[in-house]
Order: C-alpha cells, then structure tokens, then sequence
C-alpha cells in the first residue's frame, strides 16, 4: 500500500512538470552513467538508432559533418560484438567495436566527441580535457527524476549533468567551453538505457549555444 501510495505521489508530481532531486556520490555517479548489461534486453536481430545532431559557433562547418545517425547493431556471430556505424545519407562509416555484455558504447562516443569537438574548436590539448572530463565523471553529482514522452507513451527519466571546467583555472582561456554542461538521461523504459545525451556550452550571459552536441535515441528497428 505504502509503496502504490508513493508511486501514485511520483506520478502527480511529474505530470505536474516538478523535478524531484537527489543526490549522488562519486561511486553512484559513475554505475549511473557506465551501467552494466544496458545491451542484455536487446534484441540481437535489432539495431538501435541514435540522432546526432551538433551546433558550433567556433567551427560551424563541423555541425554539417558531425549531424547524422550512429547505428548500434550486432553481428550473426557468435561474438556478441555491438558494432557502431555513422550514417549520413546515403554514407556510413565504422565507428568501432564493443563487448556487448559490458553494456551500451554510446555514453563513450557521448563522452569522446565532446572531448575532441571541443579540442578541436578551442584549442588545447584533448588529454588534459579527457582527464578533466574522466574526472568528472567519479564526483559527487545532482540525479533529476522526470519524464518524457518516447514512442508516444509517457516514461520515468534520470538526468545527471556534469561540469567538468566549472572549477578549472585554465577556463577563461577555453573559448566559453569552460561553461561545457554534460547531461545524461537515461530510463529503464528505452531500450540500450540511454534515452538523450547532451553536451553544450552556453554562455553566461544567455544567447545562441557556443557549442552543442546532441545524441537522442530515435528507435529500435529490425535488421532482418
């Protein structure tokens, strides 16, 4: 009874629009966004599809080259390897390879093109930025519970966000990526674990997105 009754109370107070926060230790941080057997559910005859889509003031010719689809799949092998694929048209181009039993690569390609776009854009070495970013990813961290819609049907969100040059001396010099905030929304609901992905560097002040990178799950589709 207890537990229909906090249910019932969760669900009025998202359909509300109200976010409810709690908090995460660094160990908790890190299970919430590497969370193993995210591939276990899915379907080895499926293929999840992802849109990137990217924005970049500092290099607006990479928004172009960057915005597309990223294909997860597996081969008919025994291997259980999830194979990751950019498609752009009609173009697609091998991103690597992953154990599956380890769980969904997408938080690492999330995590790795934020690194190099901004490397890439601003400046700077991409290892002090990957440390940076790798640090971040182990401290304590505000967990948001809401919700969203996917296929129609209402579904259960965490969003962690993650300020990886919040604190950095150097961010002054990092072209307005020291404002960078990675969020990560995830639900049990959405195949893979990972319902959207979000790298983006506003500035101060407000106005346009200096950078901003977005990987949202589209749909789970048959490969035969």
């Amino acid at each position: 009874m207890i537990k229909a009754l906090l249910a019932g109370l969760l669900s009025v107070l998202l359909s509300a629009g109200l976010a409810l926060s709690a908090s995460l230790d660094g160990e908790e941080t890190y299970e919430l966004l590497f969370r193993d057997g995210t591939l276990d559910s899915v379907d080895r005859d499926a293929a999840l599809i992802y849109r990137r889509t990217v924005s970049n003031q500092l290099k607006p010719e990479t928004a172009e080259r960057d915005t597309g689809q990223i294909a997860l799949t597996f081969k008919d092998d025994a291997s259980d390897m999830a194979h990751l694929e950019f498609r752009q048209d009609q173009k697609h181009r091998a991103m690597g390879v992953f154990p599956a039993n380890v769980g969904n690569p997408m938080i690492m390609v999330f995590y790795e093109s934020a690194v190099r776009d901004m490397a890439e854009s601003a400046g700077g070495s991409p290892f002090y930025i990957r440390n940076r970013v790798k640090d971040a990813l182990i401290q304590p961290a505000e967990v948001e519970t809401g919700e969203t819609i996917v296929d129609g049907e209402p579904i259960t969100t965490q969003t962690v966000r993650l300020r990886p040059f919040e604190e950095d001396p150097n961010r002054d010099r990092m072209r307005g990526f020291g404002d960078l905030v990675l969020s990560v929304t995830v639900s049990e609901d959405v195949p893979g674990w990972y319902v959207k992905l979000v790298a983006e560097a506003l500035p101060e002040v407000g106005g346009e997105a200096v950078y901003r990178s977005e990987m949202v799950f589209d749909r789970l589709e048959g490969t035969q």
